[in-house]
């Protein structure tokens, strides 16, 4: 390992329904289970790499509330340091997740609760930062600490999921590795196949990596300019929340172990597939010895 990774981004208090399929527009349906936990793409980017033995560092904004003294707390049983998490008057930002009986989700997002800008960050040289991830949900303070690693010469991975294309634009210039969701990938480049849309962003950035997720279908990686297609493992899924997360966070600790892209995107999608498997937010988070073991013998789609 060459050094801690930084997660800076969004830390969500999610609020979970299962149901046995999402609604659609003006119907009621039924409960079959409800829980609270705790999820954000740096932020559970931040414990996955923890739980594979990494070492990770959450930069982000709490409220000054139960729920923001609870995630920062689990937060630290799962071994990540917190001293760069800012409690701030507000509440904590939350989440309504909805999971239906095939673990796919839908979430509606309060993100309006806390200050957006970079005030928040800690000054923190990165003197020993191996990699650096942002996401797209706290755009002032990705923006920030990707110019931070960039006069550093820090290697950086950027969740591009959501968030206004002006914003996307900017910290997608300044970013290393840029790994869409599918959603994030036409929000940004619009309609169209996914190898022409990650072309379409290589040909205006040339020298960056460029990738999209695509759930059941695996990754689609545009490197050097060639396509690079990594499939996703077959799991009996229960609950896709957070999967994008943990896939971010297991490439950017790949790339911070000298795995080259393609690696440490397989990587990935072995530690996202472990943890669509297994559900439980946080708490279900595969180790190292599950990840190699799926890795050896598992069978792909």
């Amino acid at each position: 390992m060459t050094g801690r990774i930084i997660c800076a981004g969004n830390l969500v208090h999610d609020e979970v329904f299962h149901i046995d399929a999402l609604p659609t527009a003006g119907i009621k349906t039924g409960v079959l289970h409800y829980d609270q936990r705790y999820g954000g793409p740096a932020a559970t980017a931040a414990v996955a790499i923890c739980r594979l033995g990494g070492a990770a560092s959450y930069w982000g904004r709490v409220g000054a509330d139960a729920a923001g003294d609870a995630a920062i707390r689990i937060m630290q049983e799962h071994g990540v340091d917190c001293a760069g998490v800012a409690r701030l008057p507000g509440r904590t930002l939350r989440a309504i997740v909805l999971v239906d009986a095939r673990g796919e989700r839908s979430i509606v997002s309060d993100r309006r609760s806390l200050p957006t800008d970079a005030a928040a960050l800690p000054d923190d040289p990165l003197d020993d930062a191996g990699v650096v991830l942002v996401d797209t949900r706290w755009p002032a303070g990705a923006d920030a600490v990707l110019e931070r690693a960039r006069t550093r010469g820090i290697p950086t991975v950027l969740d591009a999921d959501g968030g206004a294309p002006e914003d996307n634009r900017r910290l997608i210039d300044k970013t290393d590795h840029v790994v869409f969701s599918s959603e994030g990938l036409k929000d940004f480049a619009g309609e169209g196949e996914p190898a022409d849309l990650l072309r379409h962003c290589a040909a205006e950035r040339p020298g960056k990596v460029f990738a999209v997720t695509r759930g059941s279908a695996g990754s689609l990686w545009l490197l050097d300019g060639e396509l690079v297609s990594i499939p996703a493992y077959r799991v009996e899924v229960v609950d896709t929340t957070g999967c994008g997360d943990v896939f971010h966070g297991a490439y950017a600790l790949g790339l911070g172990e000298g795995r080259a892209p393609v690696e440490a995107a397989r990587f990935a999608s072995a530690v996202a597939a472990l943890k669509a498997e297994r559900a439980r937010g946080w708490d279900g988070m595969p180790d190292r010895a599950a990840v190699e073991a799926l890795m050896a013998n598992g069978e792909v789609r």
